[in-house]
């Protein structure tokens, strides 16, 4: 199954386009090879900008939001990707612990969590939701513009674990960046799986060395593809 994007945008296929098109094979074998040498993202965006002639990525978020923005079309590709993703890690995985941002004014944000709930949901685990904010002392239901409800509870940590009051999960998933820097409780945790790691987290990463990677890889795409590395590239990398 292959999503198809709806676009106002129609005219001839362009030539760096086109190149990648001819080159699909060979593409998705190096991803493939690459994801086994190295540990892949359990989940993120990218913002791409495409100037037709150039195409690249500007930004890439490892604690992605908009997911409230898929179409019902995407939603089995995303439960899929959810379920590969889960059986990677913990394939006895029954409970899941979301960590989201302490956005709870932002219905927009809580839209985008609730739709992280059904995909996991679907692809088979309890999810429920473990606030970070001091303001959340007992279970918190929020209701959204169009009546659905989410419910937010303090995290309790007992020893090395961390859960809340009678789930005990064993993947912690954060959609929370962590730019106030890392909470105490979410250190040392004892047999869980705590995704993405901390060191993901804005307060240590920093887009710098981000780029500086990613210079690297688009040397060795454009090789792949037989095209300028700069096409692939965004001009501003050295200033960020």
């Amino acid at each position: 199954m292959v999503p198809h994007l709806i676009t106002a945008l129609n005219g001839p296929i362009n030539e760096l386009e086109q190149r990648i098109l001819d080159t699909t094979p060979a593409i998705e074998r190096w991803f493939r090879l690459e994801w086994m040498e190295h540990t892949p993202p359990f989940y993120s965006s990218v913002d791409v900008r495409n100037a037709g002639f150039k195409l690249a990525p500007v930004d890439t978020n490892l604690y992605p939001g908009g997911w409230n923005n898929l179409t019902p079309e995407m939603l089995p590709l995303a439960v899929q990707a959810a379920m590969a993703a889960i059986e990677k890690i913990c394939p006895e995985a029954r409970n899941l612990l979301v960590i989201p941002e302490n956005h709870t004014r932002n219905t927009f944000y809580l839209a985008n969590i609730l739709q992280l709930k059904r995909i996991f949901h679907q692809a088979g685990l309890n999810v429920r939701f473990g606030s970070l904010s001091p303001d959340i002392t007992e279970p918190t239901t929020l209701t959204l513009p169009t009546g659905e409800q989410i419910t937010l509870e303090p995290l309790v940590r007992t020893d090395r674990r961390l859960g809340l009051k009678n789930f005990d999960p064993c993947t912690i998933l954060l959609n929370n960046d962590l730019s106030a820097g890392i909470p105490g409780m979410l250190e040392d945790l004892h047999e869980q799986y705590l995704l993405p790691p901390l060191h993901a987290g804005w307060s240590v990463r920093r887009k710098s060395r981000h780029f500086q990677a990613y210079e690297e890889v688009s040397k060795r795409f454009g090789k792949l593809l037989g095209v300028d590395p700069w096409l692939i590239r965004p001009p501003t990398w050295t200033r960020c």
